[in-house]
């Protein structure tokens, strides 16, 4: 799997739940879980594609791109 196929994936997986971060106040636990679940996700896609570290500040990137993408489709 290529970086750029990563990115799209980790993006598409944010999106959801960007969405439910926008609706929780800041900080709730609801808010915390919304932004920390995909986390082990990221991190196993990471793992089986065979990316190293490397690619980490990419997935970031990617990671946050769609946690504000899924707060805008709220609003």
């Amino acid at each position: 799997m290529s970086i750029n196929e990563l990115m799209l994936i980790v993006f598409l997986i944010n999106l959801p739940f960007g969405y439910l971060r926008s609706k929780a106040t800041k900080f709730s636990r609801q808010w915390m879980m919304a932004v920390h679940i995909p986390v082990p996700f990221v991190f196993l896609l990471r793992i089986f594609s065979g990316l190293n570290w490397t690619a980490i500040p990419l997935l970031v990137i990617s990671d946050i791109a769609g946690q504000l993408a899924g707060g805008k489709l709220r609003k």
